[in-house]
């Protein structure tokens, strides 16, 4: 065990979080003891410990030199992916994000250790599948790595898709025309591609097909080159026409298909073409599989819970008939099933 005293300087409190959040986070994580003095903090615990803390407080203080200080909900969320990984470092976090958001309107940053892994398997693959619920960023971070990658030129065009699966209301029976028809179906994207570049110069993009917004049937018989291609809601799609969209890749191209097989619309859901390739793809070089859990959740709190008590409840549903089983909520906000 160690004890080092590391100076107070002015401006250092918002790495302490909202009711010092960050430091608890980092005493609980790395097993050490943060005491905030007048004078100075004391951070006593292991050597190793001691030392990532202090480097967490000095990389704050050189961002903060700089005049990049991110707000406190970012900032947990980087926090909590340093303590998880040895390896990653306050500034490598920060300098990685600015280097993927060059020409964009917000920093791309990952928020927790898996969105983090997607990210790094996007920019070293050439096709990648994001795999989780809701509310995880896999669409968003996907577009924004997209995005990226025109901006930097090493792509010359952007290919979304999505398949255009009908709840409840045919898309014969919708007004307009067909793009008008199939504009409800690619908001999503259109949500996040606006949030990422300027409203008007995603306009001209959309006029001169830079960036390209399409249902799956549009993309048999293509072959898409120089591109980063999207396949947003891959649940969805046939067996067939996942491996139609598969097979589109062209030179120079990368792709990347998000999906949750929890939310599949088709009539079978055994038919889900996500599940095939799952089962088909899994080990073959060049693709990589990235898998979300409830805690990579980066909506508002309540949609993890949420997925958490979906996941719960569908547990029990599967049980053997005659097995009572009741749903408990942990002071972690853990869920669980308990049989009777």
């Amino acid at each position: 065990m160690v004890k080092k005293s590391l100076q107070l300087t002015p401006g250092i409190e918002p790495l302490y979080g909202t009711r010092d959040e960050n430091l608890r986070l980092m005493e609980d994580s790395l097993q050490v003891q943060i005491d905030l003095r007048s004078d100075a903090i004391y951070v006593s615990g292991e050597p190793a410990a001691v030392a990532r803390v202090e480097g967490i407080f000095a990389d704050f203080e050189h961002l903060r030199k700089v005049g990049v200080q991110p707000h406190n909900g970012e900032l947990h969320a980087l926090l909590k992916m340093l303590v998880s990984d040895p390896a990653v470092t306050l500034r490598g976090l920060i300098d990685s994000g600015k280097q993927r958001s060059a020409g964009v309107k917000r920093m791309v940053q990952p928020r927790s250790t898996n969105q983090r892994k997607y990210v790094e398997a996007i920019e070293a693959n050439d096709m990648v599948f994001g795999l989780g619920p809701a509310g995880t960023g896999k669409t968003y971070l996907a577009v924004a790595m997209a995005v990226s990658a025109l901006l930097a030129k090493k792509v010359s065009r952007i290919i979304l898709v999505r398949p255009a699966v009908e709840a409840g209301e045919r898309l014969g029976f919708l007004p307009g025309s067909l793009q008008e028809k199939v504009d409800p179906y690619m908001r999503p994207l259109y949500d996040a591609l606006y949030d990422l570049i300027d409203p008007i110069k995603v306009d001209k993009m959309l006029e001169t097909n830079v960036i390209e917004i399409a249902p799956l049937a549009f993309m048999r018989g293509r072959t898409l080159s120089d591109a980063f291609i999207i396949m947003d809601e891959a649940q969805n799609t046939t067996n067939e026409q996942m491996k139609m969209f598969l097979t589109r890749l062209g030179g120079s191209s990368k792709a990347v298909i998000t999906g949750d097989l929890s939310q599949i619309d088709l009539p079978n859901p055994k038919k889900s073409g996500l599940l095939e390739a799952i089962s088909v793809l899994d080990g073959v070089e060049g693709i990589k599989f990235c898998r979300f859990e409830d805690v990579d959740v980066v909506r508002h709190q309540l949609v993890q819970r949420i997925v958490r008590a979906y996941d719960a409840h569908g547990r029990a549903d599967r049980l053997p008939l005659g097995v009572d089983a009741s749903i408990t909520l942990d002071t972690a906000g853990k869920l669980s099933v308990k049989t009777q």
